[in-house]
């Protein structure tokens, strides 16, 4: 009986130092985004040096431990010069890459090879597009990296799905207001406090948790 009277103890305890704490390793938002349940977004921008430090090095692998947990972009438009025609890249690419049932978060994504061309020119050669005022070399450049026509993208933008994608967007802003960029929002609902994760299965592991709230 005292050994079992130990063991609900033990198991309390250990509960207990596993719970995460509101306010150090996550935060509620006031305005909950309107995505599944069992999912994580990550907003980010094509400007953000960090949101490209997560993406080449981090958010696939992430992903992989969250077994059937759907990843979902948000792109913040405000940021950098050509941050509005970045999102419009990149729902034309995400509408075309869902309509050809391709993982956002593989190596044949389209919306995947635009970001990474894109965040290799801006961070890598510190490309800033003549200060942003060259919208076409920007375009180009994405289409050549995804592999689509002029045609094709244009076609995808005036799409109801790229047209919803950037509405949904601005919800980006009030998200990146709080914690800057990379963020990630699980569930639509939950802030992960980055700096309170010191590796991938410590942020994975607390996403786990609050996905099962």
């Amino acid at each position: 009986m005292k050994f079992i009277k130990m063991l609900i103890l033990s198991t309390f305890f250990a509960l207990n130092l596993s719970a995460l704490t509101e306010g150090v390793e996550y935060q509620t938002l006031a305005k909950p985004l309107d995505v599944p349940k069992n999912s994580v977004v990550k907003v980010f921008s094509y400007d953000c040096t960090h949101c490209y430090k997560f993406d080449r090095s981090i958010t696939k692998k992430l992903m992989a431990k969250l077994d059937g947990v759907k990843f979902i972009p948000y792109h913040l438009s405000t940021k950098g010069k050509l941050g509005e025609s970045a999102s419009k890249i990149f729902a034309a690419l995400i509408s075309i890459d869902e309509a050809n049932g391709t993982d956002l978060l593989s190596d044949e994504s389209k919306f995947k090879q635009a970001k990474f061309a894109i965040y290799k020119a801006r961070h890598d050669k510190n490309d800033d597009f003549n200060n942003g005022k060259d919208k076409e070399k920007f375009l180009n450049l994405a289409l050549e990296a995804a592999h689509v026509s002029k045609a094709d993208y244009e076609k995808a933008l005036n799409s109801d799905r790229a047209k919803e994608l950037l509405d949904t967007w601005f919800a980006s802003y009030d998200v990146a207001s709080i914690s800057g960029v990379p963020a990630f929002v699980v569930s639509g609902k939950y802030l992960i406090n980055l700096n309170t994760a010191s590796s991938i299965d410590e942020m994975a592991k607390t996403i786990q948790e609050l996905l099962d709230k």
